[in-house]
């Protein structure tokens, strides 16, 4: 048996570093709802309190889930709003996971997050559960989800899923608001038995738009912070939407010599392409990931996005084939097209492992091919210009 398992293993890992990020998503992101009870100060979504009566039906959900497959990819992520408030979760995700697609959710954290609804995700096959923490305390976290209570019931939620045995993944959103947190919540986050942390890096868009963004220097600080975290713990450490985080990390491999210099041939270390996590979790994607190269979004409404952060619309799954939108339009094309980016990530010898994140550029500047607005870098070609 654990032969056969280990065999599986790596046939799935060949496959994981075989995707063409041209051709297939690495990881596909399906707002199933944007209804949701809590009220986050940095909802992306603006999540409302009631159901979209133009939400994907489950027949048009089972659809996606068939194309996602045919697609090649490997990794599908039902979020929101709450994905718990859509009764028909359980069978959407027992038919990925019998396709052999490892389905992830995120429910938030609120009455509905009991034992109960852990059991039947675990039964419909779900691969990996995440919960969002933004605060070491009910006074931080709380204020933030704009709702008394969520800290304590993410708390009991993390326990329900580890007495299951579900992997679990905290996300956090990082902004100037808690910041000044991060040791906190980084030894809270390694208390609860994770597998995975996920580290937002807020992108100023929907109720987010309210919050004070980081500096740049904030940014290295920080990723100061969580390069040597990283370096200490066996959990996947994700950066999101501070894809400059990977120039940090290569300069301070190269520093500690474990990289060779060479300034035109830049590579991510392995720790930052590990195809599983602890257990056999979902881990990294195989090289980075970015907004249309390697990742798509699709909205409640069937909407086609490079990301959820980057809302362009470029197709609907109604009338659209998703294949054909992430591989043909001239959107995704040109997110994926490096020697196009603008500016100083133009010029930068990091643009092909890092390339910025595109939705900061599009959020603060309205084109999303724009330099990344918080990256401290200065490439050599544009200093001797």
């Amino acid at each position: 048996m654990n032969r056969e398992k280990n065999n599986a293993r790596s046939a799935m890992m060949k496959k994981l570093r075989d995707i063409d990020f041209s051709l297939t998503p690495f990881i596909v992101i399906w707002e199933i709802t944007r209804a949701c009870d809590l009220a986050c100060r940095h909802c992306r979504a603006e999540a409302i309190d009631w159901h979209d009566p133009r939400e994907l039906s489950t027949e048009e959900g089972l659809d996606l889930i068939d194309q996602v497959h045919s697609m090649g990819s490997q990794v599908m992520v039902l979020t929101g709003g709450d994905p718990a408030k859509r009764d028909d979760i359980f069978d959407l995700i027992r038919h990925g996971a019998d396709l052999g697609l490892r389905m992830a959710t995120i429910p938030a954290a609120t009455q509905k997050l009991t034992p109960l609804l852990i059991r039947k995700l675990k039964s419909a096959g779900l691969a990996q559960i995440a919960l969002s923490l933004d605060g070491p305390s009910a006074e931080v976290h709380d204020t933030f989800r704009g709702v008394q209570g969520a800290f304590d019931l993410t708390m009991k939620g993390a326990q329900y899923i580890r007495d299951e045995g579900i992997p679990l993944q905290i996300n956090t959103t990082f902004s100037d608001y808690n910041l000044e947190y991060f040791d906190e919540i980084a030894e809270l986050v390694k208390s609860l038995g994770v597998v995975f942390w996920e580290v937002f890096f807020l992108v100023p868009m929907g109720r987010g738009k309210l919050l004070k963004q980081m500096s740049a220097r904030q940014f290295e600080k920080l990723f100061e912070k969580l390069y040597n975290l990283s370096k200490g713990v066996d959990y996947i450490v994700k950066i999101t939407e501070a894809q400059h985080y990977r120039r940090y990390v290569i300069e301070q491999e190269r520093k500690n010599k474990s990289l060779e210099k060479n300034s035109w041939d830049v590579k991510l270390p392995d720790r930052m392409t590990r195809d599983f996590g602890p257990g056999g979790s979902i881990g990294h994607a195989p090289k980075g990931v970015n907004a249309g190269n390697g990742y798509v979004f699709i909205s409640h409404t069937g909407d086609i996005y490079p990301s959820g952060f980057l809302p362009l619309t470029t197709g609907d799954v109604r009338h659209d084939s998703l294949a054909d939108i992430y591989r043909d339009h001239e959107v995704f094309k040109l997110l994926r097209d490096p020697d196009r980016l603008l500016g100083k990530c133009g010029l930068c010898e990091y643009k092909t492992v890092c390339g910025g994140s595109r939705s900061r550029a599009y959020a603060m500047t309205g084109n999303f091919m724009s330099p990344e607005p918080f990256c401290v870098y200065q490439p050599p070609r544009e200093q001797s210009q």
